[in-house]
């Protein structure tokens, strides 16, 4: 029963489509309501996934694109908690910013001349640049220039580089919503259940609940 329970529920897109047709028939037919459920949804996907254009870059060009989408990606890949960098958009994000009319000139020039560092580098030692090299050849010029305090002098552009676009991605990770979701944000949330700060922490902090008693209290006249 359970099995068919499932398979009752499960739908592709084209299942997805004739059911929506037959909706007038729903009721006749016996469709049930996980199966209509989900059928609009798998439908409002594929009509926004086809309604929207892919997205044409601003102000990074083809090349650097590519790059830019790549190593967002390294940076925060997808996992059983979210999607990567490039599913939140981070890298339209970091797109918008620099295409910004009040963007730093130090800034554009810091962030194309990082990603040309990259590039350059790959070249160097694998004769390619960063996209079309290996997983392995990436990763290692990635080592190099993600521990400021290990890298050696000769990479110090690199890592001036790759820690700025790794703050990037972190600042437009953490403030997209699939980021918010990935730290349990809930936002101002009323909870009933709070009883104030624990009795440990207050005894770490060296404080009390007594000390809002200290407050001067306004006069009544």
């Amino acid at each position: 029963m359970e099995h068919e329970t499932k398979a009752a529920v499960s739908l592709d897109r084209r299942d997805a489509i004739k059911v929506m047709a037959l909706l007038p028939f729903a009721v006749v037919w016996d469709i049930t309501p996980p199966q209509l459920e989900r059928a609009t949804d798998l439908l409002l996907d594929e009509q926004m996934r086809m309604a929207a254009p892919p997205y044409v870059p601003k102000f990074f060009k083809p090349s650097e694109w590519q790059t830019v989408r790549m190593l967002a990606d390294y940076i925060i890949p997808s996992d059983e908690r979210s999607g990567s960098a490039t599913d939140a958009k981070v890298p339209e994000y970091m797109d918008f910013l620099l295409a910004d009319k009040d963007a730093s000139e130090n800034f554009k020039v810091a962030m194309q001349g990082g990603l040309g560092w990259i590039d350059f580098e790959c070249t160097e030692r694998f004769g390619k640049p960063f996209v079309r090299c290996t997983d392995a050849q990436r990763r290692q010029v990635l080592d190099d220039i993600a521990w400021p305090a290990k890298a050696k002098t000769e990479h110090s552009h690199g890592v001036a580089f790759f820690s700025q676009f790794r703050d990037l991605t972190a600042s437009g990770f953490f403030s997209s919503a699939m980021g918010w979701k990935d730290v349990e944000y809930r936002g101002n949330v009323f909870n009933p259940n709070w009883n104030g700060c624990p009795p440990e922490a207050n005894a770490r902090l060296g404080v009390t609940p007594a000390v809002m008693s200290t407050r001067v209290k306004p006069q009544t006249r």
